[in-house]
């Protein structure tokens, strides 16, 4: 038996090893600490935004600011891991919500896309100009300005661009630019909901008119299916089969589905063979657009209800069935010939919730759901050949979505290089992935590519990026966030880029919905979207219910990725500074031949950058005309007195960047 100092020896030996596996576990920066601190940060995040006040609730957003709180406080992570499972998160996000806009972000774009697109970019255009207006007036200097500007919009892409157009400039980096997004991030993004709640309010927006007025406009699916019943009363249509009156109006998508007989009163279902007589009366599948010709071709419209079509023929069952076999996808419906050998009729071609006429041209796609109109023994077989089963539709595609993701990632990676941009722009770990997402979800059944998923499968990937993308963004601003705030006046640069997010948001907010009637959940996708937000946009697609958010937020999302990154990059902070470098060196080259001044003294920090200082005595070369002395241009460092008796001497203290704009 071990004695009692044993005991105590043993004892304390557990206690230590205990506290070093919970200290690790708790303050570490392994793998299993990481994860920890994620799923606690999000699963606090997402219960704390299910508190309503005044009826609204910010919903996952909570986990942004979960995880400020825990940064502050100490809570850190690997910055390889954090940094992993930020790109990681945005990828599965944007990834999931092009693959549930795709079907019908082609046609939205045709029809509301330019309208979107502009007024997306007035909202980018007037954040920059309300960003330099705040320069000019505050002295906050540029690179601090543009990273508030990157933080008020929530744009990560424009941060990275912002911070390379810097360091290529001037050959060091500044962490003013990082501090000012970290800032002005998590306002911006309440400034983004509060944005769309405000005109929401001010419009008096009753969500369930925009619904219906959403489904009027029928924007997104020209091709979706309409019945109507018709009496034959055209002499030309009179002894001719439903295959010869296809061949003549082969122009227009419509189906005949079923026959009335006029002299046996019983109904029949079509086929390529069927006679159609004086009075008969038909069931017709077509378009809005292409109703009025077949009316005007056949006959009269009557009013016959599809109930009456169905009670009136008891050997006959109506059923929707499923494609679930891969080898269908991408098939055309005429190929099959199911309505020859199987004498059944295929009236309708249910995708994405929208009825499709169907005619022999449409393309098959896992998930469709075909509406089939037979006996019960043909439609069994039918059954047998489109496949049907639920248990295959729930097996989800891994193939078709990680082959989506490599390949946007490898889009994102490409540079492209625009006219006037120095540097090349790069589509991102955002925008290649939701790119490539669309084109998939749309065209990869060319390619036999099964893109179907579940609603389910879906949202759960999307909710899955999009909070690990907040948690691990609110850590990583979490560290010196405060301090920045309390002791950098971070304050006044909170207000500054709430006064970015907000201006811009409420100007073409109440524009769009004013003048151009832009239904509301287009709106909030719209407002998502030109400031490429994620968290905008699930609360957005939270309080809609249904996809127009996503469509207008993917809509608008590429080109204003672009613009953003552009004007928060090269082209705009750095062109900015040059454009000021250019302003400068003309009032310097005014000054010299005006005063006819024997020396320059660049008095200020700014000018003991060499990189600076070097582009601007180039640019002063160019313009001064003369040969002066080697020692014309000097260079006081910050911290001496200056010796202004001998004249005429020109002494620049500071013209931006530092604070202020006082010239001598």
């Amino acid at each position: 038996m071990p004695n009692f100092a044993s005991l105590l020896i043993g004892n304390k030996i557990f206690k230590d090893f205990s506290m070093d596996w919970i200290n690790d576990l708790l303050w570490g920066e392994g793998i299993g600490h990481s994860i920890l601190l994620l799923s606690f940060v999000i699963a606090a995040g997402i219960q704390l935004g299910k508190i309503k006040v005044f009826g609204i609730s910010l919903g996952i957003t909570l986990v942004l600011f979960v995880g400020i709180i825990l940064g502050h406080f100490g809570f850190t992570v690997n910055h390889n891991v954090i940094h992993f499972f930020k790109e990681f998160g945005l990828i599965l996000f944007v990834y999931s919500v092009g693959m549930q806009v795709g079907p019908g972000f082609f046609s939205s774009f045709r029809q509301g896309g330019i309208t979107l697109n502009m007024l997306a970019c007035g909202i980018v255009f007037l954040g920059v100009a309300t960003a330099l207006v705040l320069h000019f007036v505050t002295g906050i200097p540029m690179p601090t300005m543009v990273g508030i500007l990157s933080g008020a919009v929530t744009n990560t892409p424009g941060l990275g661009a912002a911070q390379q157009a810097y360091s290529d400039m001037y050959g060091v980096s500044d962490n003013t630019i990082a501090l000012g997004y970290a800032v002005a991030y998590p306002l911006g993004v309440i400034g983004i909901i509060l944005s769309i709640i405000f005109v929401r309010y001010v419009f008096r927006v009753n969500f369930d008119k925009e619904n219906d007025d959403l489904n009027k406009e029928d924007a997104s699916h020209t091709n979706e299916a309409k019945p109507i019943s018709l009496v034959v009363k055209n002499p030309a249509v009179f002894g001719k089969t439903v295959g010869e009156l296809s061949g003549l109006m082969d122009h227009l998508d419509f189906v005949i589905s079923r026959v009335w007989r006029n002299d046996n009163k019983q109904i029949e279902i079509a086929s390529a063979g069927t006679i159609l007589n004086e009075d008969d009366k038909i069931f017709v599948i077509t378009t809005d657009q292409d109703a009025e010709s077949v009316k005007t071709f056949i006959g009269e419209e009557i009013d016959m209800e599809r109930k009456q079509w169905i009670r009136m023929e008891s050997q006959f069952i109506n059923r929707r069935i499923l494609i679930t076999k891969p080898e269908l996808n991408g098939k055309k419906l005429g190929q099959l010939k199911l309505r020859k050998l199987y004498g059944i009729n295929i009236t309708r071609i249910n995708r994405a919730g929208v009825d499709l006429v169907a005619t022999p041209g449409l393309t098959l796609q896992v998930g469709d759901r075909v509406n089939v109109v037979g006996t019960e023994t043909a439609v069994s077989n039918v059954e047998k050949v489109l496949g049907n089963s639920m248990k295959r539709l729930n097996e989800p595609n891994l193939i078709t979505i990680f082959i989506g993701i490599a390949l946007g990632i490898v889009l994102g990676s490409i540079p492209i290089t625009f006219p006037g941009i120095p540097q090349p722009v790069k589509l991102g770990l955002a925008g290649g992935p939701l790119i490539v997402a669309i084109l998939i979800s749309r065209f990869g059944y060319r390619y036999k590519l099964v893109t179907y998923t579940t609603q389910s499968a879906n949202l759960m990937l999307r909710e899955i990026g999009i909070t690990l993308f907040l948690a691990c963004v609110g850590i990583s601003a979490g560290d010196g966030f405060v301090d920045t705030i309390v002791n950098n006046g971070g304050f006044a640069w909170i207000g500054y880029g709430f006064i970015i997010t907000t201006v811009p948001l409420l100007i073409i907010g109440c524009v769009g919905r004013y003048f151009y009637k832009i239904n509301y959940f287009t709106l909030m996708g719209l407002i998502a979207g030109s400031t490429t937000d994620p968290p905008a946009l699930a609360y957005s697609n939270a309080t809609a219910g249904n996809d127009a958010p996503s469509v207008g937020y993917a809509t608008v999302y590429p080109l204003t990725m672009f613009v953003d990154a552009a004007y928060a990059g090269d082209s705009g902070a750095a062109e900015i500074i040059r454009n000021a470098q250019e302003i400068f060196a003309n009032a310097i080259t005014f000054s010299i031949q005006l005063l006819d001044v024997q020396q320059i003294v660049f008095y200020g920090s700014m000018f003991e950058n060499h990189h600076f200082f070097d582009s601007l005595q180039k640019m002063l070369v160019k313009k001064i005309d003369g040969n002066y002395k080697e020692n014309f241009y000097k260079v006081v460092p910050s911290d001496m007195n200056l010796d202004l008796r001998a004249a005429p001497i020109l002494v620049v203290s500071s013209f931006f960047g530092e604070g202020g704009h006082r010239n001598y």
